[in-house]
């Protein structure tokens, strides 16, 4: 029944792997002709090539791995660990290019590991695969985005505000309240995805949670309670990977100088 309700949705055939090509060329072509790089190359376009094969083997072995996981619980957290792991080597490599890259770790998991288990404590949300998962991988996920746009745009205003930050020190202030006050206005506009997204839900858009419960026979009620669950949960996790992440930059951990 299931699988009869996801394939009215968007059915698995042909069709939909040509569709997918179309849009992946479509993509990558885009950012080719107008040169959507920061060094106006074709970076971008190629990376936008290599992420959608690389999307579409990962999903396909993870579908598979998946499947065995949810059943076993030690696999369950080695897997969560995994996803832990690539998002910060991902949030890391994105901010900078040397040593202090693996500092991305610690906004991504800071929020990620509490959050997901005072959930768990409370019976809020299940230690089943099925369940930890899905939800985890989201606030990963959130987590990420907000330190990679919260990293970049904090070393970006310290490169561009060098003399300001310079003032500063001049003033009498201490190193890291130099940095914050450069860049922790730029920082926060990493919030603005997440907020927009919760501002605007069942409005503009209608979220993976919602439409996958609905889809697996749900009630519209308890779909959205979810959903707003899970809009509130990456809102949390979001500002605490923005202020950690702020904070690091402040303090210098997480730079861009030093060998590359």
């Amino acid at each position: 029944m299931r699988d009869l309700a996801a394939q009215a949705l968007l059915p698995v055939n042909a069709t939909l792997g040509v569709a997918l090509l179309v849009l992946l060329l479509a993509a990558a072509t885009t950012a080719a002709v107008f040169r959507l790089s920061p060094d106006g190359s074709y970076g971008r376009a190629r990376e936008i090539g290599v992420a959608g094969v690389r999307a579409a083997v990962q999903l396909g072995v993870v579908s598979l791995v998946i499947g065995w996981v949810i059943h076993h619980i030690v696999a369950l957290f080695a897997f969560l660990l995994l996803m832990v792991a690539v998002a910060a080597r991902t949030a890391g490599r994105r901010i900078t290019a040397n040593g202090s890259w693996w500092w991305a770790a610690l906004p991504i998991a800071g929020p990620v590991v509490p959050v997901v288990t005072c959930l768990a404590l409370a019976g809020l949300l299940p230690v089943r695969g099925i369940a930890m998962i899905p939800v985890t991988g989201i606030l990963i996920g959130g987590a990420l985005t907000a330190t990679v746009l919260g990293g970049r745009r904090s070393l970006d205003e310290l490169h561009s505000r060098k003399g300001e930050f310079e003032a500063g020190l001049a003033l009498g202030l201490l190193e890291r309240d130099a940095r914050l006050e450069v860049i922790r206005p730029a920082a926060s506009d990493a919030l603005l995805p997440g907020l927009d997204q919760t501002r605007t839900v069942g409005l503009v858009t209608l979220p993976g949670a919602f439409v996958g419960m609905l889809l697996g026979g749900a009630s519209p009620a308890l779909a959205g309670a979810v959903q707003l669950f899970v809009l509130i949960a990456l809102m949390a996790v979001q500002a605490i990977a923005v202020a950690v992440t702020v904070e690091l930059v402040a303090r210098g951990r997480l730079n861009r100088t030093g060998p590359e």
